[in-house]
């Protein structure tokens, strides 16, 4: 517990602190003095006020003051009305007394001091700071004294600058020489050697200074020299060598106590200057000659360089020198790269020839050329100084164009769907097929419309020079199906082959070749593409026509007996069809297993294969039968007819006819007469409703709801009749949602609950033959909502077979779930009562212990003596 209250102990504790620098602080004769000032840990406003005060032996001597202008003592007067000496605040806990041009008279203790706005006195109130006033023993200079001198150089020469700095400070000095640039208004750092003995580059200097090009060297006689190599035009402008002098505090840290600068030199830096041209502008070559370029470059240059070419080669002029392709270079010592079809040579002194043999098509684009002046330098390497390219040169190679013609011709057209079909590409009048050129062809489509509408043709696939098959989206699977066969009968014959030709195949198809030519490198480059005329493909046809017709063979039956009728089809114009066949009932709008109306009963497809489609009814799976009488009759049986299976019937038919590869192909549909089951009967009425003796009940209560069937009529047995029993909830006031189901118990009396996700549970109970229960045990608020029970009856007949009546739906009773208020709040109100003594109980113990050891005083009285007054008597 003592651990716990010893940090807010220690709070209340502290008191206020004021701090300057630790000292001596050593200063040099004519520098301006910052001595800064600070207080923390007090009461009362923001902003603090603050008296300097100065010493040279032991009396103090008032400066100045931040809230007493008559605080400063004549003395001082005159040097702070002339703002030698002044205070400048820097927050409202601190200030700074700054005091220009110091003398060694200035040398002695300065003491800062705040005035009190606590509420008690704590902690210190003024601290005092030493400041010894040193002579000034820096100097700095220029080479051989001169302050300044200029230097004309060129580009990528070489250049050194000097300076010379000393100092005769008493103290342990240290100095800090950093060589600078201005080439504008502002100096900028180029390479410093600070007073702890490093190397520092400045801003943008770093990569040259790791790579040798400028140094900083310290000689004899205090010198520090700056070396530049491969100076550019960013080193133009005025140099200065910028001394400053440190020291180390009493605290540890360097100090900044002076600083002198000169200018050394003024350099310029001329560019050199190079043009580069290639003495042709736009040239035409004819395929297999040679080209024939020159390259002329002048500079202003003098004195020992020397020159590097380069050509490139671009299929754009806009292209640059990484997405342009090098051909051929030679170095700075003449040393040309290896090509086979392609030279360079150096003419003279200032021209340099490229010459292309055996050019090729693929050769036609933009050449320039690319040159560079490379200068020595002091160590023996060499240096780039200047870089031009060339504007590009235009080339332009005329291939040789092969001659051929090209014919399409049909060897086989279809005068029905389904037939094959087969055309063949020739290729005419073509030479030199076997050695320098080879053919390639394209197979397109185009839909013939009746209107003038222009339809652009469709790629069916490609046989490259290579007898590559490349197929297009259109034919892609009947090409791998093997329904559409492309082959190459000969070097200059195509040939298109449709297995079954379809309605959707009727159109013009024609081919493209392409040619293509060998070139100097052994490669096939298209030369050429010749486009044969189109053949139409197109045969009559008629639309297929489909009847279907449902016959109900029992004119009259009843329920529980079998229903039994036959569909015959006719067709027209559909080349040896086959069928299938599927049946549909329609039920009436009151039966609410069928919201949707129709309903999938059974299916017999093409292949006379069967297949329940919707019968849900597991208890006569083997109910329905669907066969086929003859090729173009069928037979729809049921047996045991029930009430539910009221509606209108109908066959749809699908008409199917052989395709390609043994495939059926849909043709028509048709839809046949509706075949109506009516039952007519006599039997009992039912009815459902929905009771409940208490429909508002409180959460962890019992909630009981029946579900009554009442009958009218004709009055049956109770081992006559049975129910399946449903019960329903919309959770909502409004039967606006979808309805979830709770529990189910069918005619054999099994129940079947649905998953719940609340902690109350449900149970479903038959209490007397026309009475179901449905009870909610421990309800919550999500069970309150309309409930409802939907009831399905099932009525034996005379011969003993059960029937099932249409459902029968209760109209909805709304269950309402009320919160027991006291039961709810009460273990929330007894923990907050709790809560609330045990932190007013920490807060007394916490105010107890601050005023018991924190606030208390201690106050000095006089004693005073206890003495009685003596009588007069006695006196």
């Amino acid at each position: 517990l003592c651990v716990l209250f010893s940090f807010p102990c220690l709070a209340f504790c502290r008191g206020r602190v004021v701090r300057v620098p630790k000292g001596p602080l050593i200063r040099v004769v004519g520098t301006e003095v910052v001595i800064p000032c600070s207080v923390s840990d007090y009461d009362g406003p923001s902003e603090q006020n603050f008296d300097w005060e100065f010493s040279r032996d032991t009396d103090f001597v008032r400066i100045v003051s931040t809230w007493d202008s008559t605080f400063t003592s004549e003395e001082y007067q005159k040097r702070v009305g002339r703002g030698d000496i002044k205070l400048r605040r820097s927050s409202n806990d601190a200030v700074e007394l700054v005091i220009r041009n110091i003398q060694p008279a200035d040398q002695g203790r300065y003491k800062c001091s705040t005035p009190s706005t606590d509420a008690t006195v704590q902690g210190n109130y003024d601290a005092e700071v030493q400041v010894k006033v040193i002579s000034d023993g820096l100097s700095v200079s220029g080479s051989k004294g001169r302050s300044s001198m200029p230097l004309r150089l060129s580009e990528g020469d070489s250049f050194r600058l000097r300076c010379s700095a000393v100092t005769t400070s008493p103290e342990h000095t240290h100095l800090h020489v950093t060589w600078q640039i201005k080439s504008g208004s502002a100096w900028r750092d180029i390479l410093s050697l600070t007073h702890e003995g490093k190397f520092q580059p400045g801003p943008g200097y770093e990569e040259r200074y790791r790579s040798g090009d400028i140094r900083l060297d310290t000689g004899a006689n205090d010198t520090y020299r700056l070396s530049v190599s491969q100076a550019s035009s960013v080193d133009g402008g005025a140099y200065r060598c910028l001394v400053s002098e440190w020291v180390r505090g009493a605290d540890g840290s360097w100090q900044r106590i002076q600083e002198k600068s000169v200018e050394i030199a003024s350099v310029s830096i001329q560019r050199t200057a190079l043009d580069v041209v290639i003495s042709t502008s736009n040239v035409s070559v004819t395929e297999r000659d040679s080209l024939d370029l020159t390259c002329n470059i002048t500079t202003d240059r003098s004195g020992i360089f020397q020159a590097e070419v380069m050509w490139y080669f671009s299929a754009s002029p806009d292209d640059t020198l990484a997405d342009a392709q090098l051909l051929l270079s030679m170095d700075r010592d003449s040393v040309v790269s290896d090509s086979t079809l392609i030279s360079l040579s150096h003419v003279d002194r200032n021209s340099y020839r490229l010459l292309v043999r055996d050019v090729d098509v693929e050769d036609s684009g933009y050449y320039f050329c690319e040159a560079a002046i490379w200068v020595p330098l002091h160590n023996g390497s060499w240096h780039k100084v200047v870089e031009r390219t060339s504007a590009p040169v235009s080339v332009v190679v005329t291939a040789l164009e092969p001659d051929y013609d090209v014919f399409l011709n049909a060897s086989k057209t279809p005068k029905f769907s389904d037939d094959p079909t087969e055309l063949h590409c020739r290729v005419t009048n073509a030479q030199d097929t076997e050695a320098n050129l080879r053919f390639a062809v394209s197979w397109y489509y185009r839909q013939r419309l009746r209107s003038d509408d222009v339809v652009a043709g469709e790629l069916l696939a490609t046989m490259d020079a290579d007898w590559t098959l490349l197929p297009g989206g259109r034919s892609r699977e009947r090409i791998q199906n093997g329904e559409i066969i492309f082959s190459k009968k000969s070097a200059d014959t195509f040939s298109l082959r449709i297995q079954w030709t379809s309605e959707s195949d009727r159109g013009d198809y024609f081919c493209v070749v392409s040619a293509w030519s060998r070139h100097r490198n052994n490669s096939w480059v298209k030369s050429k593409d010749v486009t044969s005329a189109p053949v139409n493909i197109f045969w009559a046809t008629q639309d297929y026509t489909l009847t279907v017709e449902a016959v109900k063979l029992k004119p009259f039956f009843v329920a529980g007996h079998t229903f039994e009728m036959t569909c015959k089809v006719s067709s027209k114009n559909i080349k040896t069809p086959r069928y299938s066949v599927l049946i549909t009932a329609e039920k009436p709008l009151t039966d609410q297993s069928s919201p949707h109306g129709t309903t999938r009963i059974i299916s017999l497809n093409q292949d006379s294969v069967v297949r329940l489609e919707d019968w849900t009814d597991q208890t006569r799976v083997d109910g329905v039968v669907l066969e086929k009488v003859q090729e173009n009759e069928f037979r729809y049986r049921m047996y045991q007819t029930q009430v539910s299976d009221a509606g209108l019937y109908r066959c749809v038919v699908t008409a199917w006819s052989p395709g390609g590869g043994g495939m059926w192909r849909e043709a028509v549909n048709g839809l046949s007469n509706p075949i109506q089951i009516d039952f007519q009967t006599s039997g009992p009425v039912f009815n459902v409703s929905v009771h409940s003796d208490s429909p508002t009940i409180y959460q962890g209560e019992v909630a009981d709801l029946l579900c009554i069937v009442t009958m009218e009529g004709m009055a049956l047995e109770p081992d006559d009749m049975s129910f399946d029993v449903s019960w329903f909830a919309v959770r909502s006031f409004a039967l606006d949602r979808e309805p979830i189901l709770l529990a189910s118990l069918d005619r054999r009396g099994i129940v079947t609950q649905s998953r719940r996700n609340g902690s109350s549970d449900i149970s479903l109970e038959r209490i007397s033959p026309l009475e179901f229960r449905l009870r909610v045990h421990g309800c919550e608020d999500h069970d309150f909502g309309n409930h409802y029970c939907i009831v399905t009856p099932w009525v034996r007949s005379a011969t003993g077979v059960w029937q099932r009546e249409p459902d029968i739906r209760a109209k909805p009773i709304f269950l309402s779930v009320k919160m027991d208020v006291l039961n709810a709040f009460k273990y929330p109100l007894l923990i907050g009562i709790g809560l609330a003594t045990v932190i007013g109980l920490l807060s007394c113990l916490i105010g107890y212990c601050s005023s018991r050891w924190c606030c208390k005083k201690e106050v000095q009285e006089t004693r005073r003596e206890r003495r009685r007054l003596m009588s007069m008597e006695m006196d």
